[in-house]
C-alpha cells in the first residue's frame, strides 16, 4: 500500500526518525518544519496522511489542522496529531480540530504503521468517491457538494455495545450532552438485528464484553454489506496492544482506551459521525446526480461515456501518486449462439445476470461498465496485475459454476473470456485498454472460458 506522508515537525531529529521508519514501508515522505509550511504543502502535494507535531513557532499544529479541515481542497486528509505523553488536553483539542488520530512519544513503531495503514484503507476508499464526483461534473451531472460539519453531529445515533453498566451510563450521558442518542447493547445477535433496523452513525464496543466477543462482532459488521459502511470505535485496554492491533487490521476506524476519559470520547465520537456523513454525502451526490446519460439502462452499471472519461481521470490520479491500477476487459463466450437459440429477451437477462455477478465479485471501489454489447469492463484502482488476475478468476468462475435462469426459469450454461492488464510508468488509457483487448483475443482464441493476463505475452 504506497502513499504519500507529509510529516510536519520543527526538530530535525524527529523528522529523521519518522522518515527512516516510513521510508523502511516504502512509503514517499514529504517534510514541512512549522504549520504554516504545513499547510502550503497540504495543497501542493495533496498528500495521503499528515502526521502532525503540536508544539512548532510560528502557527501550531492544532491551528494548522483547523486551516487544512476546513479548507474543502484538503479536508479529506487524514491529520494524525502527534502530541507529548500523557498530554490529554492537546488530543482532545486535536480531535476537536479536526484531526482523525493522535500518536503519543515516544512513538511505538507498530502502532504508527498499524494506524497509517487504517486511516489510509478509508482515504484511498473517500479518494475513489471523490474522483467518481469529479467524473460526473465533467460530464455535466454533477453538482457542488456543500457540507456544513457544525450541524451533523446533533441528532445523530450511535450503538454501545458494552455490558458495564457503570461505563455504558457514563458514555450515554456525555454525548447525550451534545444531541447524540445512544442504544445500549450487550450481545451480538442483538446488535446486528437493531443495527439493520436504525441508521446509526457509529458502533462503540467494547472488547472486554463478559459473554461475547467484541473483535468478532467487529468482523460481523465488516463483513455484513448493509453495515460496514458504518465506522467503528472499540474500547480496549491500554496494555492490550494485540486486540487493539486486530481491530485496526480488520478495519475498526478508531479506539478509546479504558478508563473511557469523557472529552476524548465526544471528541472521537464526533470525528467519526463527521466522517461518515461526509462519505455518506459523496455518495448519495453522484448516485442522485449520475442519469441516464452515463447508467447503462439494461444492467445498471456504468456506461461507455461514463468509463471513458473516468479512466482517463483514475490513470492521471495512478500516474501521479505512483499507485497500481489494472483493468479487466471480457465478453460472454458464444453470445450470438444464446440470442439465437433462447431469443433476445433471454440474452437481455443473461447480460443481466453476468452484469450482477460481476459486482459480486469486485470491490465497492473498483468501476464496472457495459463497455458495449456483451462486453463488459472492470477498472481495479490500487491493485496490482496478479491481484486483478485473481479478481478476474473469481469472476469467471462464479459463471461458469452456476447455470444464469431466464425470466421462464430455464437455467442457461454459458462462459465467460477475460483480458487483464496493469498501468505502466507512462502508460495511456488507449493502450492499457488495447493491451487488455489482446488479451482477451487470445483467451478467446485459445478455447474461451478462461483469463489471459498480458505478462503471459507480453514478456
Amino acid at each position: 500500500m504506497t502513499a504519500k506522508i507529509l510529516v510536519v515537525d520543527d526538530i530535525v531529529f524527529n523528522v529523521k526518525l519518522l522518515e527512516t521508519k516510513l521510508k523502511q514501508e516504502y512509503y514517499e515522505v514529504f517534510v514541512a518544519n512549522n504549520g504554516v509550511e504545513a499547510v502550503k504543502k497540504a495543497k501542493e502535494l495533496n498528500p495521503d496522511i499528515i502526521l502532525m507535531d503540536v508544539m512548532m513557532p510560528e502557527m501550531d499544529g492544532i491551528e494548522a489542522t483547523k486551516i487544512i479541515k476546513n479548507d474543502p481542497n484538503t479536508m479529506h486528509i487524514p491529520i494524525i496529531i502527534v502530541t507529548a505523553l500523557n498530554a490529554q488536553e492537546d488530543k482532545v483539542n486535536g480531535l476537536s480540530a479536526g484531526a482523525d488520530d493522535f500518536l503519543t512519544k515516544p512513538i511505538n513503531d507498530h502502532a504508527l504503521i498499524t494506524r497509517i495503514k487504517s486511516l489510509l484503507r478509508l482515504k484511498f476508499m473517500m479518494d475513489e468517491l471523490r474522483a467518481r464526483h469529479v467524473t460526473s461534473n465533467q460530464l455535466g451531472v454533477g453538482e457542488e457538494i456543500i457540507i456544513d460539519e457544525s450541524n451533523k453531529i446533533e441528532g445523530a445515533k450511535v450503538i454501545l455495545v458494552d455490558d458495564d453498566v457503570a461505563q455504558a451510563k457514563k458514555i450515554k450521558e456525555k454525548l447525550n450532552s451534545a444531541g447524540i442518542s445512544v442504544d445500549i447493547v450487550t450481545e451480538e445477535q442483538e446488535t446486528l438485528s437493531l443495527a439493520e433496523k436504525n441508521n446509526y452513525g457509529l458502533f462503540i464496543i467494547s472488547t472486554q464484553l463478559i459473554d461475547s466477543d467484541g473483535l468478532r462482532l467487529c468482523s460481523h459488521i465488516k463483513n455484513h454489506d448493509k453495515l460496514r459502511g458504518i465506522p467503528i470505535l472499540i474500547i480496549v485496554e491500554e496494555a492490550d496492544e494485540k486486540t487493539l492491533t486486530k481491530g485496526l487490521e480488520m478495519g475498526v476506524n478508531d479506539y478509546l482506551l479504558y478508563p473511557v476519559e469523557s472529552n476524548e470520547l465526544l471528541a472521537r465520537t464526533t470525528t467519526q459521525i463527521k466522517r461518515k456523513n461526509y462519505q455518506d454525502a459523496l455518495r448519495e451526490n453522484y448516485i442522485h446526480n449520475l442519469s441516464l446519460s452515463v447508467i447503462d439502462q439494461l444492467t445498471n452499471l456504468y456506461n461507455r461515456r461514463y468509463f471513458d472519461i473516468h479512466i482517463k481521470n483514475l490513470v492521471t490520479n495512478a500516474a501521479s501518486t505512483g499507485k497500481s491500477l489494472s483493468l479487466i476487459m471480457l465478453d460472454i463466450d458464444h453470445f450470438k449462439n444464446i440470442n439465437d437459440t433462447y431469443g433476445h429477451q433471454a440474452g437481455d437477462v443473461i447480460i443481466q445476470e453476468v452484469a450482477r455477478r460481476i459486482l459480486l465479485g469486485v470491490r465497492p471501489t473498483d468501476l464496472s461498465a457495459r463497455y458495449g454489447g456483451e462486453e463488459f469492463v472492470v477498472i481495479l484502482p490500487d491493485t496490482k496485475l496478479e491481484d486483478a488476475i485473481k479478481v478476474s478468476e473469481r469472476i469467471r468462475q462464479s459463471v461458469e459454476m452456476y447455470p444464469l435462469t431466464t425470466v421462464d426459469s430455464l437455467e442457461i450454461k454459458c462462459t465467460l473470456s477475460l483480458g487483464v492488464s496493469a498501468l505502466n510508468s507512462d502508460d495511456s488509457p488507449e493502450n492499457l485498454l488495447k493491451r487488455a483487448d489482446q488479451c482477451l483475443y487470445k483467451a478467446k482464441e485459445g478455447g474461451r472460458n478462461r483469463v489471459v493476463a498480458e505478462e503471459a505475452f507480453f514478456t
